[in-house]
């Protein structure tokens, strides 16, 4: 019994005096990566310089920034692990990372999938920051493009994070690709207007608004007999911006109501018309039978 004591006591005071000499390398460690973290953050300040004056684009310089700042970090993580174990070498670890690619493929499937999207979107540029989008059910400005995700602004202020594996795989429509965007407005005439007329004033009156562009010109169409009015379709372009659509469409609207009604022209409410007759003077609300019975008599 009392060697088994010892051997314990002995051991315990083995592992003390290990820890003791292990606690210098723990703590160059501890400040290696206080370092690391405070040249992550020069690294990627210097980067944003240098790439604001050589690289032209925006997304670009967002993936060499990202890129920079986690091979700092990789760097000084890997540098840190050495000198907190002394007898693990730098290809030890890579040989464990190579040993359980498997199991972190696996684990860290999604991360790798999105680090790899957000790379792609970066490089391939199908949008950039700033513009308007629509994407998965969500529409907004975007905001930044990181290696995880992409942040929407939505046009109530609210942010959304959508992972770029989403955003990669989805279809997106970029609202301002195009330095402009057509808006279709409907609007009904009553069948007693001079169509002529009627679409010469309103085609003049949509060119004279602000914020609706020359060129391409309006144009105002035709498209149908509806029940209470001739509907016709005016079509504009404009900034392709959410706002300015918005306004631009608000001052169209205002100014078309203004003209018709200067010219006398009707916007009428939707009708539907209904007759009453005399049902003593008519059988067709009897049956078929009595109908030709009463024919005979």
């Amino acid at each position: 019994m009392n060697a088994l004591i010892q051997e314990v006591k002995s051991s315990l005071l083995q592992l003390l005096g290990n820890t003791i000499e292990a606690l210098p390398a723990f703590a160059a460690a501890i400040i290696i990566l206080f370092l690391t973290r405070y040249a992550a953050n020069v690294t990627r300040r210097m980067t944003h310089v240098a790439t604001k004056r050589m690289v032209k684009s925006q997304s670009l310089r967002s993936l060499l920034i990202q890129i920079t700042h986690v091979a700092t970090w990789v760097a000084g993580v890997l540098l840190a692990c050495v000198i907190a174990f002394p007898d693990l070498r730098l290809g030890d670890i890579i040989g464990l990372l190579g040993l359980s690619s498997v199991a972190f493929g696996f684990a860290f499937q999604d991360i790798f999938k999105n680090f790899l999207a957000g790379v792609l979107l970066l490089l391939n540029e199908p949008f950039r920051l700033g513009d308007q989008i629509i994407v998965n059910g969500s529409e907004g400005t975007v905001e930044d493009i990181t290696i995880r995700s992409t942040q929407i602004r939505t046009y109530q202020g609210e942010r959304v994070l959508i992972p770029n594996a989403i955003v990669f795989t989805s279809s997106v429509q970029v609202l301002t690709a195009m330095p402009h965007r057509r808006t279709d407005l409907e609007l009904g005439v009553d069948y007693n207007t001079d169509l002529a007329s009627a679409i010469d004033l309103l085609l003049e009156t949509v060119k004279q608004v602000k914020g609706v562009l020359p060129s391409p010109s309006p144009e105002v169409d035709a498209v149908a007999f509806g029940d209470s009015a001739i509907e016709l379709v005016v079509r504009y372009w404009s900034a392709p911006q959410k706002i300015q659509v918005r306004q631009t469409r608000t001052r169209v609207i205002i100014a078309l109501k203004q003209a018709c009604d200067q010219a006398g022209i009707n916007i009428p409410y939707p009708i539907r018309t209904l007759y009453y007759y005399n049902q003593e003077q008519f059988n067709d609300h009897y049956p078929a039978k009595d109908c030709a019975d009463s024919q005979i008599n």
